[in-house]
Parts: C-alpha cells; structure tokens; sequence
C-alpha cells in the first residue's frame, strides 16, 4: 500500500517541476485563492500587511550566504545566526499557509488536517506523564501552536523557548488572544544554553525543532539539566534514515531541506539516539512514526507537500505546475509595487524548495520528521 502510494506521489512531485513555463496561465490574482478559501480572507489580509511593514526579508541574502557548499562546518558554527534569520524570514509564511503549529503529522483515516496535528501533540505530551499544574518546557516553540494546545490538554504550565523575538512576541500575543497566557507563554533563549534553573521542569518536549541543534549531544545535556530527575523527555526530531543511500538524488533532497528549513545539518536516527544517551539520559522508545497511520487508510505525512490542481487544496496548489512558476514572479510584482518588502519573492523560492525536499525525503523514505524518542532523567 506504502508502495503505490509513494509511487503515485513521486510521479506527481517530478511532474510539479518540469517545464513550468509551459503550464503558466491565467491570471496572478489565482495565487491568493487558495488560502482565501482555505484560511479565510482575514489570515490572507494579515499576511500581506505584516509583510508590507516587516523589514526582515532584507536578511535573506545573508542567510543564502550561510548555507552555501556542503561542508557544515560554518552553519553549525554560525547556527544562532542561521536559526534566527531563517525564522525571521519564515514565520510569516508559515503561520499563512500552515497555521500556528509548525510541524507534520501523519493523517488518520477520517482526520482532518488539524485534527491530525492536535492528536500528533497530544500523543506526544501522553508521554510525559504530567499533571495539572506541573511545569513544562516547550524545547523550540515557534509561535506557540502546539504550547497552547499541550497547555490546554494537559493544564500544565507551559513555557516555550526560541531563539527568535519576532516570534516570541507573536506567540505571547496568541496566548492573550486565545485566553491561556495563564498557561502557556513564550521566552526568548537558545536551547544550547537554557536560562533556566537546574531540575526546573516536570517535562520537556520538542516537536521538530531541536534539528536546529548544531551539536544534538550538547542541546540533549541542556534539556537533560533543566529536567527534574524521574521525569521525562519526549521529541520528534528531523533526522535522515537508513534508506539515506548518498546517492546524488539523496544529497540534494538533503540540502534542499537543510536550506528550506534552517538546518546547519541534518544527522542520521542513530546518530541522535547515540547523543541522547551520551546526554545521560535512559532511552525508553526509538522509532520512526512517519508510517503509523497507513494501515488506518489514512495520508502520509509528507501528502501536503505534494502538487495539486485543487485551489482548496493548500499549501498543495502552490506546488503544481503553473503555481511554482508563478508564485515568485507574483511576489516580484508586490515588491515591485511596495506591497511587499524586497526579498520576499526570494524567500517563498527558499521555502518552496525545502518543501520539494521534505517531499522527496518522504516518497524515497530517506528522511523523517518524526523520528520519535522517550526518555527519562534517571532518579540518580
């Protein structure tokens, strides 16, 4: 079933990338359509207006800069750096075409999009353990999507940490407006070096983000220090997989998600579940829940990513054909026009390309977004 699957997308993700020029048509205006119908008009006015005042898209040369050539060196030496402009020029974009919840999930059969992110959550903060009242730390937070959610579900006291104020500031702005600042709120900080007190947390858990880590053994030892002994660690992260061949088509869907997404480098399973156990940590599960939800008749994880000709169907639209050949050219024309900072056409192309990545990760199995791992902080 994987199979067939699999080989219907790659055929629809190399048809998505052939001679775009040929299938360009219509008019630019198209471009808004999906997220109008899929998001609302009001999340596609904001999205324009906080482009229109933001000046951070300046940034994206210098971020090109830094993930040039394949030696990692440099980006992981350089990853604060990398990290925050990166997400100084994509929080935008995601919060318009993905929501609040920067991360994937498999979809159940019968799941709504959604719904298929909020139970991915939940199953995860099911893995702590903690109760009502208990202090948690959301290890990478973005926005806050998913601190909101675990807050409400759990009614733990949630704090989340990034590295970016942009999004620090967004996030604590949604919890005020959702009604949970009580539970949940955002910190500016680096996980590299948590400003936090040690044996501060009942639980920590990150979801697709510690992959912004330059050194996985090291950021492990910063959750593994700011932990309560007993308690909990639990994390999706990035990570490549055995199916990883470094064959030529491997290397480039390795650097196209390391450049779409802000990595400094993306490592193999084994070698996180080696740093976490390097960290002190005891190791309760290892394994990839990319295919969980196949047997449910349900999507793969990476289906979002993959080209549509459905304009309800976003961020899937903006892959076929005549939308990945126009929607640079139409984020040119706003520059042109000062609807938008100078930049942004650059950047969806950045983005845009991470998500092919992160496709052909998916299709060829070489990649995973949520190789999940639990693990404890031993009593002594």
């Amino acid at each position: 079933m994987m199979t067939s699957i699999n080989s219907r997308l790659c055929d629809a993700l190399r048809a998505a990338q052939s001679n775009p020029a040929a299938a360009a048509g219509g008019l630019c205006a198209v471009a808004m359509v999906a997220p109008i119908c899929a998001n609302g008009l009001k999340l596609t006015v904001r999205f324009l207006s906080s482009l229109s005042t933001s000046k951070k898209h300046g940034r994206i040369d210098g971020y090109n800069k830094l993930q040039e050539g394949d030696d990692a060196g440099e980006r992981n030496t350089e990853y604060a750096a990398l990290v925050d402009s990166y997400y100084d020029l994509a929080t935008e974009f995601y919060e318009w075409g993905w929501g609040a919840c920067f991360h994937f999930a498999d979809r159940r059969g019968g799941e709504t999009f959604a719904q298929s992110l909020l139970r991915h959550e939940y199953y995860l903060a099911s893995r702590l353990a903690v109760s009502a009242g208990a202090k948690v730390l959301d290890c990478g937070c973005g926005i806050g999507g998913p601190m909101r959610n675990i807050a409400r579900f759990t009614r733990a006291q949630v704090t989340g940490i990034t590295i970016n104020q942009f999004q620090v500031d967004r996030g604590n702005a949604l919890c005020a407006s959702e009604g949970v600042a009580h539970l949940a709120k955002s910190v500016q900080g680096d996980f590299m070096a948590l400003p936090f007190d040690e044996a501060s947390f009942d639980g920590v858990y990150a979801i697709e983000a510690t992959c912004h880590a330059p050194d996985r053994a090291k950021c492990y030892g910063e959750i593994y220090r700011v932990l309560k002994p007993g308690a909990t660690f639990a994390c999706y992260e990035w990570c490549l997989t055995d199916a990883y061949d470094g064959s030529e088509r491997h290397k480039k869907l390795k650097k196209d998600i390391e450049v779409g997404d802000g990595l400094p480098d993306l490592c193999h399973t084994s070698v996180c579940t080696a740093a976490l156990e390097a960290a002190g940590f005891e190791v309760v599960e290892a394994r990839d829940c990319a295919a969980d939800g196949m047997l449910d008749g349900g999507d793969p994880w990476h289906m979002p990513l993959v080209p549509s000709w459905h304009p309800l169907k976003w961020p899937r639209f903006q892959f076929n054909p005549v939308m990945y050949f126009l929607m640079p050219k139409i984020l040119s024309f706003f520059e042109l026009i000062r609807l938008v900072p100078a930049g942004t056409s650059k950047t969806q192309v950045m983005l845009q390309a991470g998500g092919v990545g992160c496709a052909e990760g998916g299709i060829t199995g070489a990649f995973t977004p949520m190789w999940l791992m639990v693990a404890k902080k031993p009593l002594k």
